[in-house]
């Protein structure tokens, strides 16, 4: 799979792990297409990239718009390389808090709903416009690059409804490759770790300090640059498909 010369659509690609990548692959050649929510700053970022980057504004959750967003994307050639950062949690919470009370359904749901639900549009959707494509080395026609966490194999105490969405993605990403390896589309998984996007940037420094602190090599946080450039090597090497790859220095969450 080339990058140069390569349609790729980039979901949650105006912040964060997919703003990095969007960034990585327009320098690498790639026509990009910037899927996401915040149309202002996807605008941003398109107008500054240049070579043909686009912004879509919609919901990975939704049919109609991610349909939208894939058809804008193949507007330049056929979709190649797909990147799905989309995700996040907008809250979270103790299966059942110190009061007693049982954890929000609809909290759940929503973060489940976000993730899990939104990756899974995003690939089924694009896995079937790269199916309709012709075939290139090894009868390829696309390379899609999914985002899980480490939460999703040791979530901490209050992560319940993220680190089961994200263990959705982690557990469906051998599953997907053996479907799709019938239309020529390789699936594989990154689970970060704690990484330095922008989000970070307000927390205290003391706080910054102490989680880096527990990373065994290299104590830092990782780069979401770090980020961009796995997901190039998921989409380039041929014969990766099928895995979930943890980027995270070694570190192993603690309970809480």
């Amino acid at each position: 799979m080339e990058i140069a010369g390569s349609v790729a659509l980039v979901t949650g690609g105006a912040s964060g792990l997919g703003e990095a990548t969007a960034r990585h692959l327009v320098a690498a050649g790639a026509r990009v297409t910037l899927f996401d929510r915040d149309a202002a700053r996807g605008a941003q970022i398109a107008d500054e990239l240049g070579h043909g980057t686009r912004i879509v504004s919609g919901d990975v959750t939704s049919e109609a718009d991610t349909a939208a967003a894939i058809d804008a994307a193949s507007a330049d050639g056929p979709l190649r390389i797909v990147v799905a950062c989309a995700g996040g949690a907008r809250g979270g919470g103790r299966t059942v808090d110190r009061k007693g009370e049982p954890h929000s359904l609809d909290l759940f749901t929503d973060t489940v709903d976000l993730n899990l639900v939104g990756t899974f549009n995003t690939v089924r959707l694009a896995a079937a416009a790269m199916a309709k494509t012709d075939g290139t080395q090894d009868d390829e026609r696309g390379a899609i690059v999914t985002t899980a966490s480490i939460a999703g194999y040791e979530g901490q105490i209050g992560q319940v409804a993220y680190a089961a969405a994200k263990a959705g993605i982690i557990g469906m990403t051998i599953v997907l490759a053996r479907d799709l390896a019938a239309v020529g589309v390789r699936v594989n998984c990154i689970a970060p770790g704690t990484m330095g996007t922008r989000a970070w940037e307000l927390a205290p420094d003391e706080m910054r300090a102490a989680l880096e602190a527990k990373v065994p090599f290299p104590r830092r946080f990782g780069a979401p640059e770090e980020f961009a450039a796995l997901a190039e090597h998921l989409i380039t090497n041929r014969y990766l498909n099928g895995q979930v790859i943890r980027l995270d220095g070694a570190i192993r969450f603690d309970p809480k």
